[in-house]
Order: C-alpha cells, then structure tokens, then sequence
C-alpha cells in the first residue's frame, strides 16, 4: 500500500463544492470524495498550526507531544508515523511545510531544524517567500527552485483591494512545485518497487491571500454575489476579550486585517481570493490523481486529503485565527479514500479528531500502532466494520499560548464540543478577565453568535459540559511511561 496525503494550511470546511459550497470549483476534490468517505464533523486538536501539526504527525495531543504552540520545537524523542512506515519498509518523501519546530529564520536557523522523522526526500517550503514569517530562508527549497527557473517571487497588492495580492503564475506558484516534487517522488518510487508515503504539505489557502490572477478573475464576474462575513455588530461584547482584540488587528496586532476599516468590497475580495486559492489547489490535486491512475497505482494507493485547521475570513468580525474555537476555525476537511479497500460515495457524520490519522495509517498499513499514540483508528469504519455515524462522543481542542503575539494577556483556552454544544473554558491565571468562557447551542445557534455561559437557564449544561472538559483534558495524560526515576 502507498500513502498519498495532502494537506493544505489554514483550510476551513466549507470550501469544496461537496460541502456545499456553490462558488468554488473544485471537481478533483469532489471526485476523491466520490471515491471515498467525505467527514463532515472533522476537527484538528489546535487552530494553529504547528500544535496542530504535531498532533497528527505523532497521533498524541499538543501538550502531551511537546508542542503547543508555534516557536517550540518537537521533542527528538517523539515518534512520527513516518519514522514508524519508514521502520516497516516504507520511503517517505514531503514537499513543502513540516512545522513541527521553530521556523522563525529570525532565531539564526537556515531551516526548520528535524528530528529523525522519517522522510527520506525532504523538499522544504515553509512560506513561498523568502521574506516570509519572519526572515530570509536561502534554504528555502521552492524559492531555490525558482532561481535555477530564472524566476523571482513576487507578490503585490492588487489596485482595488489593499489586502489582497496578486500571486505567482500557475505554472511557478508554491502549491503546482510541491505537487511537480510528489510526482516526481512517486514516479522513482514505483520504479524501484518500494511502498511509499508522500506528504504534499503546500502553504495556501494560508493568508497572504494572493491566488494568480487568473484564477481571481473568474470570482469577478459574479462579484456582488459573494457572501459577506458571518459577522453580527456588538456580538464581541460578552464574549473573550481575544476576540475584541483581534477584530482591532489579527494575532493582537493593530492594522492586521482590521476588520472595521474594511468596506463590504474589501470582505468580498478577500472571500475570492480564498476561493481562488482552493480552486487551485483542486487543480493540482487533479493532476496526482491523474498521475495516480496513468501510472496504474490508484489502486494500491491510501489518499488522505485535510487540513491543519480553518481561516476566520471576516467571520465574528474577525481574519485569520488566534484563541478561539468557531466552526470556522477548528472545522476542517477530511476525505479518505482507497478504491477497491474503502466503500465509495460513503459520507460520515461521526465526530473524528485528526490526531486519529495516524493510528488509521497505521491500520492500514498493517503495522502496530506507536505505544504512545492517543488517537483512535478510523480503519475499522473506513472499511465497513464499525457505525460509519458514531466514533467519538466530543472533540478536544487546546490553545495555550500556542501563538505567543497574545501576551497581554496570555490566552490559556480549552474547548470541548459534543456534537451540539460547544463550550470553551478560558483559563485566566491572573483574573484580569471579565468573561472567562463561552457556550453555543450549535443546534439553535449554528453561527455561534450567542455566548450562553452566563446565561443561567444553561446552568446545567454548563456544568456536564465542564465535567466533560476535565475528563478529556485527563487523557491527554502521557501513556508512556515515566522516562525517568521520580525518587
């Protein structure tokens, strides 16, 4: 069996045609689903990337893997599923983001320093441009490619809207490389007969938002039909004061996608820009799957296609992502499928965490789990042997500080979510804080507008939905053994 799994950065679940999103074009994306089993109810263990990351690299929650936030770096003890396929035979190749450790060049680094994680071909683009997140990469893969093209990445803000760039070419951008090195990688793996992985990690629909033109044009045509935000004036006001601060500025930072400043023109493009990102996305998965079945692999292939965790895109009046836990957020993606191994055309409603990837891959491949994985396998309902509509009773999700531009003051959240009600617990040390939680009936309230915390006619719910939290926070636990004598 070979593994082909494809993950996008910052990819909300409401972004293919099979999710219901009549704008996009995404016809490779909706074929996979055809193929496989489409979740609907998938949810990362962190709205932030690297916790993220971790987490379903390693099938162990953010804290418990060691990073929680972005800037730390992965513990060299920790186990990757890669490292274990690559224990059982398997070649694993990635292109583009790892983000398990610190990627700031700012921090003297020339590249995200790796444990030994498994991958044998190593094709590293953590941000397209080499100004990006913070310093100058010169190891940055995909831009050291565009140099040997004769090619300069460029990116400018388009005329009529300041918070929206014009992107690189189809043909140079970021996501067609990391796709052009997983072709490559699985044409010379098929020729030595070997078993393989491919990570295709590619950076979009990751803010800059800056699509090539040509596929931005396309939304301009029916521009006044593009939806504006999910965003209720006043709705901050009894909710956590991240979220107030955020709408000042993303990540805490004045002037970064300040929503207020914005015009209903301004909200439209960036939803196009967004959308065009994925359309192109969905065209260069197209080409693995065609690749896939021109080669004759599809058959002997396991395809995993998600994301890291979701994009606020103007929604509760906010951009980006930070300390809060919105459908928008932490609702993302997930399809799997294996042709002739995994029933087709199957959709499960069943709540799944991604930290449940990893044990799944490793089902699947016929190998035993890792002793310190926490995730749960999906195989068992993947192929028919278990309720394709029921696997767990909540989600977990965690932010500690897991972006560190929250300092004043630091944002310590943890959410909980059954299936209708969604409570987040803000863990706030210092008291400085006059809301400390929030609680939505997704049922009544599925644009999660209305905080209920305080609301004493929910008293109760509140209360089993608190006793949940401290039961989930209680298996993140370590199940490995203690490393070292306590006495």
């Amino acid at each position: 069996m070979n593994i082909l799994w494809f993950c996008t950065d910052q990819q909300r679940f409401d972004t293919l045609g099979c999710y219901g999103n009549p704008y996009v074009k995404t016809p490779n994306l909706d074929r996979l689903a055809q193929m496989g089993v489409r979740f609907t109810r998938a949810y990362p263990q962190s709205p932030v990337c690297a916790p993220s990351r971790a987490s379903f690299l390693t099938g162990r929650y953010p804290r418990t893997c060691g990073v929680r936030q972005n800037g730390q770096d992965m513990p060299p003890q920790e186990l990757l599923v890669t490292k274990l396929l690559q224990g059982n035979g398997y070649t694993c190749g990635l292109s583009g983001k790892l983000h398990i450790s610190a990627c700031n060049q700012a921090t003297g680094r020339a590249k995200e320093p790796r444990i030994d994680d498994g991958y044998d071909y190593f094709k590293w683009s953590h941000h397209p441009s080499e100004e990006g997140s913070g310093g100058n990469w010169p190891t940055n893969d995909y831009t050291m490619w565009l140099t040997s093209q004769g090619i300069e990445y460029s990116s400018k803000p388009l005329e009529k809207c300041k918070y929206v760039e014009e992107g690189m070419p189809e043909q140079y951008h970021q996501t067609t490389w990391c796709v052009d090195c997983a072709i490559e990688y699985m044409r010379s793996a098929k020729a030595y007969g070997k078993p393989w992985l491919f990570s295709v990690n590619v950076f979009d629909p990751h803010h800059p938002f800056n699509p090539p033109t040509e596929y931005l044009d396309r939304y301009l045509e029916k521009f006044d039909n593009i939806p504006l935000p999910n965003y209720i004036p006043g709705e901050l006001a009894h909710k956590p004061i991240f979220q107030t601060k955020d709408h000042g500025g993303a990540y805490d930072t004045a002037g970064n996608y300040s929503f207020d400043p914005m015009c209903e023109k301004d909200h439209r493009y960036l939803r196009a820009a967004y959308w065009a990102m994925i359309d192109l996305i969905d065209a260069q998965f197209g080409r693995l799957l065609d690749y896939l079945d021109k080669s004759g692999q599809m058959e002997d292939t396991l395809i995993i296609f998600t994301s890291d965790h979701g994009e606020s895109l103007g929604d509760h009046g906010i951009y980006l992502k930070g300390p809060y836990f919105y459908e928008c957020n932490v609702h993302v993606p997930l399809i799997i499928a294996w042709p002739g191994k995994i029933p087709a055309g199957q959709v499960s409603e069943a709540l799944v965490e991604l930290i449940d990837l990893a044990p799944t891959i490793c089902d699947a491949a016929g190998i035993e789990k890792a002793p310190g994985m926490q995730g749960r396998s999906l195989w068992p309902m993947l192929t028919g042997q278990a309720d394709l509509d029921h696997f767990r009773d909540s989600i977990y999700c965690e932010y500690y500080n897991s972006n560190i531009k929250h300092r004043n003051p630091l944002a310590f959240d943890t959410m909980v979510f059954d299936g209708r009600y969604k409570l987040v617990k803000v863990h706030d040390r210092d008291k400085q804080m006059e809301c400390h939680g929030e609680l939505y009936d997704l049922h009544e309230d599925p644009g999660e507008t209305r905080n209920l915390y305080e609301d004493p006619a929910y008293l109760s719910v509140k209360a089993e939905m608190l006793a949940l939290m401290c039961d989930r926070m209680a298996e993140t636990c370590d199940p490995l053994p203690v490393r070292q004598a306590c006495w």
